[in-house]
């Protein structure tokens, strides 16, 4: 085996051309155009805003107080480093495929399967994280109906057998049956413990084994996959529809909610200092990361070369400005310590007695998550086609329907690979998977672009992130930081690399990769003067791989070293680069 032949590049020219004429051995049917940048656009704020806005700002606020707009800031800036790269790229090589097809082009083979698996894992996880989360809504709003000439006067009541993945059920049933029999009180166990036993406890059984599943997740992820298998017309309507009804309703929170801020409830605004902004980090990241899936449709758009870069920009512009207000009216409306609830929009209203406002809210929720799954779900499927197209995946993944014109066969293995774990794997296990591989993929995307840089042998495209030279610039972030750390942070530095044990070491190490990694970009960033936006890009999105636990880190490696069995017995051997030379 040749080393080289790991790394060999696809170039530009014979991506676009490919394109345009179909693939080696292949009935060329193109994907339909139907997505222009107000489509785009839409796509990106139905991904972004939903869970985020709905749920997680609660507890970011609580940990944070009304200093959690710098978190979402902070994040934006992360997003919007990274977006600028995602849309240079999109501009440059306008097909399916976003960071996979990027890595391609800028590092090579190998790397480009890595970040492909490594998508194909966050579009999964994530998805099983937002149909469970979904379900949640869904059950809560049904519980709150009241339809007193239907015959249902004290809701509908889905139970909990059929509303819970296997896994919780059996581990909640366990600790609830061991504090029981210690003497506390169910009412005293945590909701989702409450839940578990309940849910085990009734389970209808079959030779013993206790028959649970999500069913409203399962259901859900099923007319998903259905709706984005018969056309990116009807997927591009439904979700134009959705963005429209959940805008309205955050806009109208913010209309109420603005006359009822009391601005003493901002006081003190950092409550809990940076650590306590910072904490949420993990959480508020994950509403932010459905924009990249908007790269993956480029062969669908009318002008992805214009259309793209600006409904990536736009996307992520709209819902800052959206989390940044929603938060200081939820704050100012109330303290931030009392918003750690599953639904704060609706919470804050019901102490207000409005309860019409609040049940408008719930059923918003629902229609936001819905539309996040839907982004999800239109993504996974082009990264598994783009992968097939070049021989690393079996030719069935890039099979595309002669008249929906989607790419049908991946289309319906996405649908198992989300609704299968969901029957028995908790979602608080995929969030950190889930961002990780978010985050390792726009870590590489940036990198691409510094990579490309100086490179004259490449089609250029209509957008080119804006060069600003870094040579004085990171060196002297670094020394400012090495400065205040030196005056306000030497109990710190203390405390960072001071460890008695394997336990208190091995948390840190995420840090210390980053440290290095600030050291290796500062010293590239001064002699090769590398362009400011994408190494600040990089330097952002690797800080928050930095927070995230090292068990994470951990599966995130296993599931990558899957990866490269699989490149290595098939892939490889089967890449259309391979073939050809």
């Amino acid at each position: 085996m040749n080393f080289k032949d790991l790394f060999r590049k696809k170039t530009v020219e014979n991506i676009l051309k490919q394109a345009a004429s179909g693939y080696e051995g292949e009935e060329h049917v193109p994907l339909s155009k139907h997505l222009g940048v107000r489509d785009l656009t839409a796509f990106g704020i139905a991904a972004i805003i939903g869970a985020g806005i709905f749920s997680t700002i609660g507890t970011a606020s609580a940990d944070g107080g009304p200093a959690v707009i710098f978190l979402f800031i902070f994040t934006a800036l992360a997003c919007g480093f990274a977006a600028f790269a995602y849309a240079e790229f999109a501009s440059m090589v306008p097909v399916s495929g976003s960071a996979y097809t990027y890595s391609y082009v800028a590092f090579g083979e190998l790397i480009a399967w890595i970040i492909g698996w490594a998508l194909i894992m966050e579009y999964a996880v994530g998805n099983i994280t937002v149909a469970v989360s979904w379900s949640d809504y869904f059950t809560g709003l049904l519980d709150t109906i009241h339809i007193d000439w239907l015959g249902i006067p004290h809701g509908i009541h889905v139970p909990e057998w059929a509303s819970i993945d296997y896994v919780s059920a059996s581990a909640g049933f366990k600790d609830a049956t061991e504090a029981l029999a210690k003497g506390t009180a169910m009412a005293d166990l945590p909701a989702n413990t409450q839940t578990g036993y309940l849910a085990w406890l009734h389970a209808p059984t079959i030779g013993g084994f206790h028959l649970i599943a999500d069913i409203p997740a399962i259901v859900i992820i099923i007319l998903i996959t259905m709706l984005v298998y018969i056309g990116i017309k009807e997927t591009k309507n439904a979700s134009n529809a959705m963005v429209v009804v959940k805008l309205a309703v955050v806009l109208l929170v913010i209309a109420i909610g603005i006359f009822h801020v009391d601005v003493e409830n901002w006081k003190p605004f950092w409550p809990h200092g940076l650590g306590g902004v910072m904490k949420g980090v993990s959480a508020v990241f994950f509403a932010y990361i459905g924009f990249d899936a908007i790269s993956t449709t480029a062969e669908e758009c009318k002008n992805p070369e214009r259309d793209l870069p600006r409904g990536i920009m736009y996307a992520i512009i709209i819902c800052t400005i959206l989390y940044i207000i929603v938060a200081l009216v939820l704050t100012g409306m109330m303290k931030s310590d009392s918003l750690a609830v599953g639904d704060p929009l609706s919470f804050v209203f019901q102490k207000l007695h409005m309860k019409w406002l609040s049940g408008i809210i719930a059923v918003s929720a629902v229609i936001a998550m819905t539309s996040v799954l839907l982004v999800y779900q239109l993504g996974q499927p082009r990264i598994w086609m783009s992968m097939s197209r070049d021989g690393l995946l079996p030719k069935a993944f890039s099979r595309i329907h002669p008249k929906h014109k989607t790419p049908s066969f991946a289309t319906i293995v996405t649908g198992f690979v989300v609704a299968v774990p969901t029957l028995f794997i908790p979602s608080d296990m995929v969030l950190n998977l889930c961002s990780m591989g978010t985050l390792f993929a726009f870590v590489l995307v940036c990198g691409g672009v510094l990579m490309l840089q100086n490179r004259t042998d490449i089609p250029r495209g209509k957008f080119r992130t804006p060069y600003i030279n870094s040579r004085y610039i990171v060196p002297g972030m670094a020394a400012l930081g090495v400065i205040l750390i030196g005056v306000y942070g030497m109990q710190w530095l203390k405390d960072f690399f001071s460890y008695g044990s394997w336990d208190a070491f091995k948390d840190k190490i995420p840090m210390y990769l980053f440290l290095v990694l600030c050291a290796v970009i500062t010293f590239f960033s001064f002699v090769n003067k590398l362009s400011l936006i994408p190494v600040l890009g990089l330097i952002f999105c690797f800080y928050m791989m930095a927070q995230i636990p090292l068990s994470s880190w951990f599966y995130f490696m296993l599931w990558l070293i899957a990866g490269l069995f699989i490149y290595f017995g098939f892939s490889r051997k089967n890449s259309r680069l391979h073939v050809r030379s």
